[in-house]
């Protein structure tokens, strides 16, 4: 199996040796209550991350850095050409008016135009301002307005749509251009007659301190903040991560790293990785959805050697996997093999760290090659056949999945981080894999577990303040310790668990305290389950609703010869497919106690999606807005 070789190697690598070790400081009881990286890559003295196409271009003119679709194939793009266009965008917004740390509204799906903007903007001395192609008109006002931006660069005619009803009661509205209008060629033309130079003495300008972007939070409540941050935050979080990871990626495995972006920029998170990826010149290509259907044959063309994923994705890999093996009659053979993997990825990892245990029996290993050869070497040739490695973030997840992708020859690295730490703040190191963490701070980062369990957390990644907002800058930021506003713990080794997040802790009418998210994490991970939310605040007991996912449903009525159109309401009832729900919840009550646990639950119509307000950008459950539009459905399940 390639990635337990891969750890083996690396294992006996000097140059990986001692990287990303942490130093802990626990309290007078012995309990771990900070963990310290040092940093793998010093703090940017000068520069920005502007220089980055122009370094490329310098040192490796002919390497190939990023892969555009054209005409149903993936053409390579080099770092000569790239910085050629960027360069010639940014003349481009500086004829358009775009003064040094001007703003630029970027609202567009996950695209290569998006990548060239983003740098062009910067090289230009601007700083930009990502805002979801899904955004309503209310929110983009907001961004706008509060941002002081005066260009908006969107993609389709529709989103221009929702822009001008957006800005028609501004009094100074930004000029809005799309790209699917030809944004980038008008650009282009009209900055032809600038001076290369005008953009060499923009970028020379900024340093580590200069403000690169105002990413505004996704926000599950109240109006979006805007994140202020540096060069130097976005250097501290790429350059660590890369020299921390992309010598698994690539040196170790011998193969050319690889990655298909698919997050949406708009999100932290694609936005490092982006950066990384340029950073570290790993060919990255871009797909604009992350639905399933649409997002594996784009898997399947580019091949990715590895991929920055949410659960949800990994969660939908598998369930197809199931699918595909229900609809030729091998339902229990696919359960059996998930369950090998589970023991299997357990066994081999406990020996592999030191923890105990002789590794995998004869049996084990023999059960598991007798599985890679009927369903794991298929779970990777649903993703292109070369993915190796994966990173996942934005919420936990399930470790017997994670175990089960190990087994399938995937390693998946958890993070953890957010808007505030520019990504991630923590992650599994390479050569040290701990499902059910999200790993240990990134290099140069400190995590804290303050006296009520709330993680802090301080270093170059960490913001500086929320634009115009000092009052909520002041409310978590302290000493430059940032309160994450998550509650964690970390084990002996100084890994770092989310237990849950503080807004959301339930309390029962018994006083017993609720974390949510672990129940509907691992609720998430099993068909048919789509969305859900946990409730019980000062409630007797805990209890869920439930949304069905349209894609498991119609596999479920076709495996059972059901009409395709066989009614919501009638499902709902079905005493099977409710058993199978209810599997999901005994699923997920195995991870809590009695008290924690899921007494009752409703399938409720309808999904919880980003369109009809129940679900943020970034997937996250908006509680307040579906408990409100599922009040009488909630009082339901504690009627008498």
């Amino acid at each position: 199996m390639g990635v337990r070789k891969d750890l083996k190697r690396a294992r006996r690598h000097s140059g990986l040796a001692g990287r990303g070790e942490a130093e802990l400081v626990r309290d007078e009881h012995g309990t771990v209550r900070e963990v310290r990286t040092a940093p793998l890559v010093p703090r940017a003295a000068t520069g920005s991350t502007a220089d980055i196409p122009f370094t490329n271009a310098t040192e490796a003119p002919d390497a190939v850095v990023l892969r555009r679709k054209e005409g149903g194939q993936w053409r390579p793009v080099t770092a000569t050409a790239f910085a050629r266009e960027v360069t010639d965008i940014a003349k481009g917004l500086i004829a358009a008016g775009l003064e040094p740390g001007g703003r630029v509204a970027l609202m567009s799906r996950t695209r290569y135009e998006w990548t060239v903007l983003d740098f062009a903007i910067w090289a230009a001395g601007g700083q930009s301002v990502p805002v979801y192609a899904t955004s309503s008109a209310q929110q983009i006002e907001w961004i706008v307005r509060d941002s002081g931006t005066r260009l908006l660069i969107t993609e389709t005619a529709e989103n221009v749509a929702t822009v001008q009803e957006a800005l028609r009661d501004l009094a100074e509205p930004p000029t809005v251009r799309h790209i699917d209008g030809g944004a980038l060629a008008e650009l282009t033309a009209l900055g032809a007659d600038l001076s290369d130079e005008e953009v060499t003495k923009r970028r020379a300008a900024l340093g580590p301190d200069s403000i690169a972007t105002l990413c505004y939070t996704s926000g599950t409540t109240g109006r979006p903040k805007g994140c202020v941050l540096t060069h130097g935050n976005l250097h501290a979080e790429a350059a660590n991560t890369v020299d921390l990871l992309h010598p698994i990626f690539k040196e170790i495995t011998g193969q050319v790293a690889a990655t298909l972006l698919f997050l949406p920029l708009a999100h932290i998170l694609g936005r490092t990785i982006q950066l990384s990826c340029m950073l570290a010149r790993i060919e990255l290509g871009h797909c604009p959805s992350i639905k399933p259907d649409e997002l594996r044959p784009e898997l399947r063309s580019f091949k990715p050697t590895f991929v920055i994923g949410v659960p949800y994705l990994f969660e939908k890999i598998h369930e197809t996997g199931r699918a595909t093996a229900e609809k030729i009659g091998r339902g229990a053979s696919f359960d059996r093999a998930e369950r090998v993997a589970v023991r299997f990825g357990e066994a081999y990892l406990a020996k592999f760290l030191g923890r105990g245990g002789p590794g995998p029996s004869l049996g084990l290993y023999l059960g598991w090659a007798l599985y890679e050869l009927l369903v794991y070497r298929r779970i990777r040739k649903e993703v292109g056949g070369r993915l190796r490695y994966a990173i996942s973030g934005g919420s936990p997840l399930d470790r017997d999945l994670n175990l089960f992708f190990y087994a399938a020859g995937i390693i998946i690295y958890e993070g953890y981080g957010l808007t505030e730490t520019t990504a991630a703040a923590t992650i599994i190191p390479p050569l040290a894999p701990r499902p059910g963490t999200v790993g240990l701070p990134v290099p140069g980062t400190a995590v804290r577990i303050a006296d009520d369990g709330e993680v802090l957390i301080k270093g170059g990644i960490v913001f500086g303040s929320y634009w115009n907002n000092p009052a909520a800058t002041d409310a978590v930021l302290t000493n430059d310790w940032f309160a994450t506003g998550d509650l964690g713990a970390l084990d002996d080794d100084g890994y770092l668990t989310i237990t849950g997040r503080k807004k959301d802790i339930l309390v029962t009418s018994g006083g017993k305290n609720v974390s949510p998210a672990v129940l509907e994490d691992r609720l998430r991970s099993r068909a048919p389950v789509g969305q859900c939310i946990v409730v019980g605040d000062n409630r007797s007991y805990i209890a869920a609703l439930i949304t069905l996912d349209p894609e498991a449903v119609g596999h479920w009525l076709a495996v059972r010869k059901r009409p395709k159109d066989t009614p919501l309401a009638d499902l709902a009832r079905d005493p099977q497919l409710l058993a199978d729900v209810q599997k999901a919840v005994d699923h997920a009550n195995a991870a809590v106690s009695r008290a924690e646990s899921i007494r009752k639950f409703a399938v409720v119509e309808g999904e919880f999606t980003e369109d009809n307000g129940l679900l943020t950008p970034s997937l996250k459950i908006k509680r307040h807005a579906v408990t409100a539009a599922y009040a009488g459905e909630i009082e339901a399940l504690y009627g008498e």
